[in-house]
């Protein structure tokens, strides 16, 4: 093996909690690191395929199971680094990186040796003596070499592992031109009668922007959601609502960042990978792993959805379109004018404008609550350290324990925009939960969001948006922090991905809840709560255009079957195609020069190919759970225990459906989301 001593990865830690570290590493350690845990985990798979022994669960399975220990450490830093912290040179080795990974990954699951002693064991499974969690590993275990070629002709392997390593490289080809797309758009605006309707904290945020951008004065607005979403909502200027509504919805699109040819041979790998392997379509191959199992499962779904709220959403469409009429005699409206006159009728039929809110949400206050609500919930403390590498300033690190101080795992918060960041938020794990390094370890977790930041004159306040967003990763977080399983692919959020929002998306309900907001919600200037009145008007505005909303979601949802569950190797026109997938959920007219495709980092990097429907599926789980913590008590410990033991504990080392009626007693209300948005 290559002498890389000196190498941070691989040097002895002295960190809290073995933590990564990220202050000793640089750009060049990660390929020296990369090729060493190459070279370390084909020499520990070799030891299997020749161990002469009978294949056991030790010898074979958890032997698999750990033999990728250190090139998983450095893969997951280099990946998570990727989205939340990387400048060019970072990314160019993703080029390099990604085809590596993806050739070992694929002559190691193709390989007939090590299947071969795989199956033995998955064949004696029964009468070996094996626990449940055992036999979970050794079904999955098998039915990943199965799902990646493992039954396929010489010839076809070959094939597979060729289509593996190009679509590895276009993944991250295409999150960085959205990236790129992104950073590139600056707006400054000097004339301030252009940012008429515009809350202070909007326009003060914009001026600081433009300081840190070089401006000697006016205004900088960018294509991150702090800064578009107030234009959106409340400028009057209806031209600069055009402006960023489009150039937002352009991104990769016809730009020097195209991503149209990079989307179709994406979609089109996806379609012969999935025809290699035996199934119809993409979606066919994705759902055999999925709690909806087939395309006609999910096609229904939607189309439950549709026929409930697309009603809904033309009432409301057309109420909104009624108040622009009145108030600006206008004959129709368009996307940029869509937010806008809704926030107007917001504030008219319940008198509350979410503005309000943010004065009550600082952002130290919310984090706050949100351990808050996780030590009423589940006895956790959050403590924030400072002796834990951090790999930004602006990351904060926090020591979790229960209410015995027993140690749960370490939690880092990444909460800001920076142009070396995607957009969007997620959690992210640097250390699963499980058996790692001889011993069962708890898990490193990482939240990463792009929220309202703080000014020179102004503290971070938050939109009610961003909070629920928090509350939804804190959800995830929870997942992996409350794991307690034996291996770590079984644990935490490693579940079918339309489950694993349920614990995400059940966070969001405590938002709104008074009991929860009495907890961190108060004014950053007089420290007073919210009062009971505004609390009031935000949970009469709750249903407030969900009829839209789920038709948004919806459209996101089908766009992303039409890409894969069908063939898509005859797509020529991008925008043509796209337009025809969402004709039946447009609400207004298309904006020329728009395509959400090329944007949809979700579907063509994030691993929610033929699965954006999860999130409308785990509303609906988590709107039935959510019911028994309104009928026992948002904080009643006997329903939280239970959740944290049936749910979050679990990971996959069972069905989700039989871990969600431990839970609930009986299986989900298939209606109980529509019900929850007043739909039915």
């Amino acid at each position: 093996m290559k002498n890389i001593k000196n190498n941070p990865f691989l040097k002895v830690r002295k960190n809290k909690y073995d933590a990564i570290p990220f202050d000793k590493i640089k750009t060049e350690d990660f390929m020296p690191s990369i090729e060493y845990g190459l070279e370390q985990a084909r020499e520990n798979i070799e030891k299997i395929k020749h161990i002469k022994d009978r294949p056991t669960f030790d010898n074979c399975i958890l032997s698999f199971e750990t033999s990728s220990e250190f090139l998983d450490e450095v893969s997951t830093t280099y990946f998570n680094l990727y989205g939340a912290e990387s400048d060019a040179e970072f990314k160019k080795l993703a080029q390099k990186i990604s085809p590596m990974l993806a050739e070992y990954k694929s002559k190691i699951l193709m390989d007939e040796i090590l299947f071969g002693k795989v199956k033995k064991v998955y064949d004696n499974r029964k009468s070996s003596n094996l626990n449940d969690e055992q036999i979970r590993l050794v079904e999955e275990t098998y039915k990943s070499f199965v799902r990646n070629g493992a039954l396929l002709e010489p010839d076809k392997k070959e094939k597979l592992e060729e289509l593996d390593k190009e679509l590895s490289k276009l993944g991250p080809k295409f999150s960085k031109n959205v990236l790129d797309a992104t950073n590139a758009f600056e707006l400054h605006i000097t004339n301030e009668d252009k940012l008429s309707g515009l809350p202070d904290t909007a326009k003060e945020a914009a001026a600081y922007t433009a300081k840190q951008k070089g401006k000697d004065s006016g205004w900088m607005f960018t294509l991150q959601f702090p800064s578009i979403m107030p234009v959106l909502t409340y400028a009057d200027d209806r031209g600069l609502r055009k402006n960023i509504n489009t150039k937002f919805g352009s991104r990769a699109f016809g730009d020097k960042f195209d991503n149209q040819d990079i989307l179709k041979k994406i979609a089109a790998l996806r379609q012969e990978r999935a025809e290699l392997l035996g199934y119809k379509t993409h979606a066919e191959y994705t759902l055999q792993e999925r709690m909806a199992e087939k395309t006609k499962t999910v096609e229904d779904f939607f189309e439950r959805i549709f026929s409930v709220a697309m009603p809904a959403a033309k009432k409301e469409i057309s109420e909104v379109k009624a108040l622009a009429k009145e108030l600006d005699s206008l004959n129709n409206i368009y996307g940029w004018d869509a937010k806008y006159y809704s926030e107007k009728l917001k504030k008219r039929k319940f008198d509350f404008d979410e503005e309000e809110l943010r004065p009550y949400f600082k952002m130290e206050n919310v984090i706050d609550g949100i351990f808050k609500v996780a030590n009423k919930l589940y006895g956790l403390k959050f403590i924030q350290i400072n002796d834990v590498p951090v790999y930004h300033p602006d990351v904060k690190a926090f020591e979790v324990t229960d209410d015995s101080d027993t140690f749960i795992g370490l939690l880092y918060l990444d909460l800001f925009p920076r142009e070396t960041k995607q957009g969007g938020a997620w959690m992210t794990t640097y250390r699963s939960q499980g058996y790692y390094k001889s011993k069962i370890r708890r898990p490193h977790v990482s939240i990463v969001a792009n929220l309202t930041p703080s000014t020179d004159k102004t503290p971070s306040l938050l939109r009610l948006g961003e909070v629920t967003t928090i509350f939804h990763e804190f959800g995830h977080s929870l997942h992996s922090l409350l794991s307690e399983c034996t291996y770590r692919s079984l644990s935490g959020t490693n579940v079918y991905w339309d489950f694993v929002e349920l614990p995400s998306q059940i966070m969001e309900n405590w938002v709104t809840e008074k009991e929860t907001l009495d907890l961190f919600a108060f004014h950053y200037k007089t420290n007073k709560k919210m009062p009971d009145e505004l609390i009031q008007k935000v949970k009469k505005a709750k249903t407030f255009n969900k009829g839209m909303m789920n038709i948004r979601q919806l459209s996101f949802g089908l766009l992303d079957m039409a890409w894969h569950a069908h063939d898509p190797r005859a797509v020529e026109d991008v925008e043509a195609f796209e337009d025809k997938a969402i004709e039946k959920t447009r609400l207004l007219p298309k904006t020329k020069g728009t395509n959400s495709s090329c944007g949809f980092v979700h579907i063509f990097h994030g691993g929610y190919s033929s699965g954006y429907y999860s999130y409308k599926w785990a509303e609906v789980l988590e709107a039935d759970a959510f019911e028994l913590f309104e009928q026992k008590g948002i904080f009643n410990k006997e329903v939280a225990t239970s959740f944290r033991n049936n749910i979050l504990a679990r990971g996959n080392t069972f069905h989700p459906m039989e871990l969600y009626v431990k839970f609930r007693g009986q299986k989900p209300d298939p209606d109980a989301m529509l019900k929850r948005d007043g739909l039915l």
